[in-house]
């Protein structure tokens, strides 16, 4: 039994990085280089149009990883967007889960974000049209008892705890002193985090980012032969093959994603070690960002397999047949995990579907019910938005989840490849 669950855990963390991870990197990547070139112009954009706001926090939030819908949070404390795209972003956030299954299950990726995205936008018009906002909640509870209320307070050192965070934004200090105006200034504070002092740990870590892109590109080119050839078992081997590749790549991309989330990242910054005021051009701060950012999928992915696959070697269990038992009470489950802030308990359902373990209907459920990282930012700046903000997001996931799976059935399987 201990060499059947030393082999899971060494093939989990070969295959978690060529299967799931160097995929994440090109798509962080492309997304970090777009994300860096609009910089600030949305903003502006949102407040001279403001009938567009739902439709685009909910494209905002359908970016794959937390960075677009973190970037609106703020925006509704300050007034610039209004409570309704705030719970539009929300639903239509994608998180880290939306790598996993764009790598393992790309077409149920598609239906069950794009089935979120319109849910995103129906659902965040009818707030505002409705008027189901904050201050709505608030008359209604004041004529019960006398509240104490956060009232929307802003702060200019709000932290985001946990998961994954917006690399990219430079010092709060340098920015404000060009532009003190930019809504985004007083979040530079809680999406970048204290780099620690040590030229040595700085340079190995220098280092290890450049290994990890090694090993990143590598494993790109054995994770498309891969799906070339079928995706069929590969040996463990080292040996200068398609498999031994395979092997170097995935274990070393791994090892080295472990030691840049729990190491590294303190001391090169996030990639904000004066590398240049326009950060959003800089060829050093995307590849930065993108290996964090990749690092972070890639501890939550070994998780998530470990997860799955001890419990189902342990105790010979046969996930699948549960789901199928549990009929409407598997999209109810998916719904209610996304209530959980956060990305790492979303990573570990989209992967279990990704094994064939839960239905279409639990994965859409939490596509939409889920927040992701972006949930922290505003319940650091406004609790009772935040709780009221993730009760609305799980509504449509209820409704919508519950409806696919009595209207098509459980659909186990569907899109993974």
């Amino acid at each position: 039994m201990l060499d059947e669950l030393l082999e899971i855990f060494v093939f989990s963390v070969r295959d978690g990085f060529v299967q799931v991870s160097a995929f994440v990197a090109v798509t962080v990547l492309l997304f970090s280089y777009v994300q860096y070139r609009t910089d600030g112009r949305l903003v502006r954009e949102l407040r001279e149009h403001e009938r567009a706001q739902p439709l685009v926090g909910a494209l905002m939030g359908l970016t794959p990883g937390c960075g677009g819908a973190i970037v609106m949070m703020p925006l509704y404390v300050r007034g610039t967007v209004s409570f309704g795209t705030v719970v539009a972003t929300l639903i239509a956030t994608a998180g880290d889960s939306a790598f996993v299954i764009l790598a393992l299950a790309p077409e149920a990726g598609l239906y069950a974000y794009g089935i979120a995205f319109v849910s995103a936008v129906l659902f965040g018009y009818a707030v505002d049209t409705v008027g189901l906002g904050v201050g709505r909640i608030d008359r209604a509870v004041d004529r019960i008892q006398t509240t104490m209320t956060d009232g929307g307070a802003t702060t200019n050192a709000v932290h985001a705890p946990g998961g994954s965070h917006v690399h990219h934004y430079e010092d709060a200090t340098a920015q404000a002193a060009r532009d003190p105006e930019d809504p985004i200034v007083e979040d530079a504070a809680c999406a970048a985090e204290p780099t620690r002092d040590s030229p040595l740990l700085r340079r190995v870590t220098e280092g290890a980012l450049a290994l990890w892109w090694v090993a990143a590109a590598g494993g790109l080119v054995a994770g498309v032969l891969y799906l070339a050839r079928g995706a069929p078992d590969v040996a463990m081997v080292v040996a200068p093959s398609f498999a031994g590749a395979f092997t170097v790549f995935g274990i070393v991309g791994t090892v080295v994603s472990f030691y840049l989330y729990f190491v590294g990242r303190h001391y090169v910054g996030h990639g904000r070690i004066g590398r240049g005021e326009n950060t959003f051009a800089n060829v050093y701060e995307t590849l930065t960002h993108a290996a964090m950012e990749t690092s972070f999928v890639t501890v939550w992915v070994l998780a998530a397999y470990l997860a799955y696959e001890y419990p189902v070697a342990l105790f010979n269990l046969d996930i699948a047949a549960i789901a199928a038992a549990a009929g409407l009470l598997a999209p109810v489950a998916g719904a209610a995990l996304g209530l959980i802030p956060g990305c790492g308990p979303q990573i570990v359902l989209a992967t279990a579907y990704a094994e064939g373990a839960i239905p279409f209907s639990a994965l859409t459920a939490n596509a939409i019910s889920q927040d992701g990282d972006a949930l922290f930012p505003l319940i650091a700046i406004d609790k009772k938005a935040a709780v009221i903000a993730s009760i609305y997001t799980t509504i449509p996931a209820l409704v919508v989840g519950v409806g696919l799976h009595a209207v098509l059935g459980p659909m186990f399987g569907f899109g993974v490849l």
